[in-house]
């Protein structure tokens, strides 16, 4: 547990640590508390999962099960703007993909991956509901329409 001290501040360990004691009667409390710490901490290292587990005397295995089933928590940090990218049918037919090419290639990282300077993270979405937009991203709920790979770089530099 002391691993959680040495990487995060004591403030948020100890929201986590209200939130635990404030939940860890309730049956069913888990998810909640995981998703409070999600919100505490931006995503769910192993530190806080393990913190988690020994506060609330729940296996360790358990909390990564729930951490990786639900694509709610997500286990590595996000940038702060997100993107996502559609690729759902409609996105997908009108050329989503090279939308998602030209964003990998202009921030130099791949699906999954946050940039080195932690500004962007890059995620491939399934439908954003916008299909008449097709095709579609977006960045922080802001959407973006009507792509062509030759959009992503003036729309990245909205976000300098």
């Amino acid at each position: 547990m002391q691993a959680i001290y040495e990487k995060f501040s004591e403030e948020n360990i100890n929201k986590l640590k209200k939130v635990i004691n404030q939940l860890k009667d309730t049956d069913g409390s888990l998810i909640a508390v995981m998703n409070e710490a999600q919100e505490i901490f931006g995503y769910l290292p192993i530190e806080v999962q393990q913190f988690i587990s020994e506060e609330m005397n729940v296996p360790l295995t358990e909390i990564f099960g729930i951490a990786t089933f639900y694509s709610r928590f997500t286990l590595k940090p996000s940038g702060k703007y997100k993107i996502g990218v559609c690729l759902g049918t409609a996105c997908y037919v009108k050329g989503s993909a090279m939308v998602l090419d030209k964003l990998k290639e202009k921030l130099g990282i791949s699906v999954g991956d946050v940039t080195g300077d932690g500004k962007f993270s890059l995620e491939a979405t399934r439908c954003l509901g916008a299909c008449g937009l097709a095709p579609v991203m977006m960045i922080n709920g802001e959407v973006f329409g009507r792509l062509t790979p030759d959009d992503v770089e003036d729309i990245l530099k909205k976000f300098d």
